[in-house]
């Protein structure tokens, strides 16, 4: 899994300029593979719920066209062999302040919202990682009162 994301690394910055980046962009991948965990939580994903996980992506870390799809690209290959999302979690929860963390949630429950209904894997995953990131229950019900008027209107 990190041998991939120290590849992928490697093709946007030279090895000596590693340091710090590695943990933002280890931190990047454990977003978006969280976002796509949201994609794979019920069969197929939709062009819509991708199209939101990108643009939460960009929201999150500013990253240009290539490097977003570098990343997407290699948090679904990761996605496909986590054993568990506490890897992935522990990283936002070491980097991410409580606004961030809810921030993420919110992006995350927008994706779930693109398609137009909420399934029960999708409440399920969405539950586990709001546990594992600490949100409080009113702050996750805020977040996702949140991405639902905003997938209503539009």
């Amino acid at each position: 899994m990190w041998k991939s994301f120290l590849e992928w690394l490697d093709t946007v910055l030279p090895p000596d300029d590693r340091g710090a980046a590695v943990d933002e962009h280890a931190v990047g991948v454990a977003a978006a593979v969280m976002l796509v965990e949201v994609l794979r939580a019920e069969p197929g994903v939709r062009a819509e719920e991708r199209r939101v996980a990108v643009d939460a992506l960009r929201a999150q870390f500013g990253l240009s066209g290539d490097e977003l799809g570098q990343l997407m690209a290699l948090a679904e290959r990761t996605a496909e062999t986590a054993i568990d999302y506490f890897t992935f979690s522990s990283r936002i929860n070491a980097a991410f302040d409580d606004a961030r963390k809810i921030q993420l949630i919110e992006h995350m429950w927008r994706v779930a919202y693109a398609d137009g209904r909420i399934g029960g894997e999708e409440n399920l995953v969405m539950r586990k990682f709001a546990d594992l990131l600490y949100i409080h229950p009113g702050a996750y019900a805020n977040a996702k009162m949140r991405a639902k008027a905003a997938a209503q209107a539009g």
